[in-house]
């Protein structure tokens, strides 16, 4: 694998710093941060992204008649890189964007790709993910929320569960089932579905670091029309596993990447600021050999992220070797989290807001989000399995 940059990738390169620091608020991550107010930065999130799409700089690889620029996938690699190295917001529409627009491109009509990636891109349109259920998350396959054929449209019945940034979401990609009588995996179809319709009722749920990024969605007698069908009728456990396999991909995975990278260089130097025992936490031993393994292993990441890549660049799609890479990460950045309030004892359990907190709270806030990272986007016990069949051919 060659690791350099074309003068042309290199010169795109400045162009995506050079506009970053343009965009920005002066000051930003230093003085300037996100709205604390959770609802407040949502939508300072979506003000971002279409601050981005009025740049030139939303889905940047998608093909030019959906709004996109044809650039090629390595400068789509280099313009996550840079939104992360610079901290800018993380955008609220990835689902939009990572899921529902690639699902569309590889299932969807004409159509359809017509009608919704455009907006996608402007983030007028906000979408969600309506596939996991209380009793179906991962095992995704015994989903029980129907969607019924009358006349000319589906009724949909049923509830959803960790469906993220639904109160702001406008559309959702909906996996429901459609054949009560087949083999669970045989009975589904795939879904768009406009938020606004009668019958759907969303209620956040308050998670363990006191965010309301999950919802409860309720569908009751909730019309759609049939048009808003993804390829065939009882198809979509097809159609879901291709959103599953860029849920889990490497365009995601190479930004997190940098982003936890930052996160450990801040550990880094809040350890050589406090106190542990009789010298300051970094002076120990044990400390300093935990934080060279994270070194290690957020640098494996990053050649994880590049080999999945490298495999995108040559045209082969995202398969079940993604779940080697989410996998890898989710636990990675779990142990990191631990190893933070470990190092950094009592202050460090101070959370934003207390100005007494060490980096503004990050540390305790990444530590209480980081339990999710190995339940959603399949568990990793979900991932085992799918290593062990799909990749590695082991029975069942």
């Amino acid at each position: 694998m060659d690791f350099n940059y074309s003068e042309e990738e290199q010169r795109f390169r400045s162009e995506v710093r050079a506009w970053l620091a343009d965009a920005l608020p002066k000051g930003w991550g230093k003085t300037v941060f996100e709205p604390e107010d959770e609802d407040e930065r949502a939508h300072f999130r979506i003000d971002w992204e279409r601050k981005l799409y009025e740049g030139g700089w939303s889905g940047i690889s998608w093909p030019k008649k959906y709004g996109g620029r044809g650039a090629t996938l390595v400068e789509q690699g280099i313009f996550a890189e840079e939104l992360a190295r610079a901290q800018a917001p993380e955008g609220i529409n990835v689902i939009g964007r990572n899921l529902a627009a690639t699902t569309l491109m590889h299932h969807g009509s004409e159509a359809q790709r017509e009608r919704y990636l455009p907006k996608i891109l402007s983030a007028d349109e906000i979408w969600c993910q309506g596939f996991s259920e209380p009793n179906a998350g991962s095992d995704l396959a015994s989903s029980r929320c129907r969607a019924d054929l009358d006349g000319d449209e589906f009724v949909i019945n049923g509830q959803k569960i960790w469906t993220s940034f639904a109160q702001y979401s406008q559309w959702c990609i909906l996996l429901a089932r459609t054949d009560q009588s087949a083999p669970k995996h045989k009975g589904l179809s795939f879904f768009l579905v406009d938020m606004s319709t009668p019958g759907i009722t969303i209620r956040p749920l308050t998670q363990i670091s006191g965010e309301k990024e999950f919802n409860e969605t309720f569908f009751e007698n909730v019309r759609i029309p049939k048009e808003n069908l993804v390829g065939e009728l009882n198809d979509g456990w097809r159609i879901a596993m291709t959103t599953l396999s860029y849920e889990r991909g490497a365009e995601d995975a190479l930004a997190r990447q940098i982003r936890f990278k930052q996160e450990l260089d801040l550990l880094i130097e809040t350890a050589g600021e406090v106190e542990l025992g009789e010298g300051k936490a970094i002076d120990n031993p044990a400390v300093r050999q935990r934080l060279a393994q994270s070194i290690v292993d957020l640098e494996l990441m990053r050649m994880n992220c590049l080999r999945e890549f490298s495999k995108a660049i040559k045209g082969e799609k995202p398969g079940p070797e993604s779940s080697m890479m989410k996998l890898y990460w989710s636990h990675v950045a779990q142990d990191m989290a631990d190893m933070s309030i470990e190092i950094l004892g009592p202050e460090g359990l101070l959370m934003q807001g207390d100005e007494d907190a060490l980096a503004r709270g990050r540390f305790p806030m990444s530590c209480l989000q980081s339990r999710a990272f190995t339940i959603y986007s399949g568990t990793s016990e979900i991932q085992r399995n799918i290593i062990a069949e799909r990749v590695l051919g082991l029975p069942k």
